[in-house]
């Protein structure tokens, strides 16, 4: 068996696991999440077979005994030599966020989909609120997924995407602008607790696009992942976040890496994948 482990925040844990699952899917090996088998109870894996706490920590002690030997991509280098030794031995622990197979990845995208699917618990509730929030809405109205990171944001590349709310507000406007003949209801995912919906309709009262905010507090992260997930097109600063809700359905992505959005582009998952930071 191959163990994949990391020690990262979700959509990492779920982008590292899902390339050492497809490398192992490609050459007929299981792999076992030790990160999903105990943490984020929100997905289908969870209810997969081997995934759970018994083999999260037999794969722990059996690592830290020595008896199962660790492949580290905690940094880039040696890449090759990494890779050659799991193509030749079919027991051991793989961890680390460097750790990438893309071709792979994409062969079996849809299987990983399926796997990080969310459970009908968490996602029925998560249609229903949004379904409530799109009440009095028209057939042609844009859903629009804005994801706001702030939070760790502040020190990573510097705090070069830690964004105020009226750059966020200044992406929504072009984007309005852009379709000025549409209504749009921007579906905020946040780990700001103090994102204020009236803040941001104050900020963008100047569109003569029609622009509704919702913000949904009683998510849990993979739901907000989830929304995102749902929307036709989603705005927000480089992340594995928006990547992986865009992963599913392929919707358009547009990654703000600058504050004026006068250069602002959207693209697909697999442009995106490959650039992940």
């Amino acid at each position: 068996m191959i163990f994949a482990r990391d020690k990262s925040q979700m959509c990492n844990n779920l982008l590292q696991f899902a390339h050492v699952y497809a490398w192992g899917r490609k050459r007929g090996q299981r792999v076992i999440s030790m990160r999903f088998s105990y943490k984020y109870p929100y997905f289908k894996i969870q209810k997969t077979k081997y995934t759970g706490f018994f083999w999260y920590l037999f794969a722990k002690y059996a690592a830290a005994l020595g008896l199962l030997h660790t492949v580290s991509f905690k940094h880039e280098d040696h890449i090759e030599e990494k890779k050659q030794y799991m193509e030749n031995h079919r027991h051991f622990v793989v961890s680390g966020w460097f750790v990438r197979f893309y071709d792979e990845f994409l062969e079996y995208r849809d299987e990983i989909c399926d796997l990080f699917q969310l459970r009908e618990e968490y996602m029925e509730p998560l249609r229903s609120r949004m379904k409530v929030a799109m009440v009095g809405e028209n057939a042609d109205t844009i859903r629009l997924g804005l994801h706001i990171r702030r939070g760790d944001y502040k020190d990573f590349y510097g705090g070069k995407f830690f964004y105020d709310d009226a750059t966020y507000a200044g992406y929504i406007l072009e984007y309005a602008r852009q379709h000025a003949t549409k209504d749009i209801v921007v579906f905020i995912s946040t780990n700001d607790r103090a994102v204020s919906v009236n803040d941001f309709e104050t900020l963008c009262q100047e569109s003569q696009s029609r622009i509704k905010f919702v913000v949904m507090p009683e998510n849990n992260p993979a739901q907000d992942m989830a929304m995102l997930s749902e929307c036709d097109a989603i705005i927000g600063p480089p992340s594995t976040f928006s990547l992986t809700a865009c992963m599913y359905h392929d919707i358009p992505l547009c990654w703000m890496e600058e504050a004026s959005p006068a250069n602002m582009r959207f693209d697909k998952f697999e442009n995106h994948f490959k650039n992940i930071r």
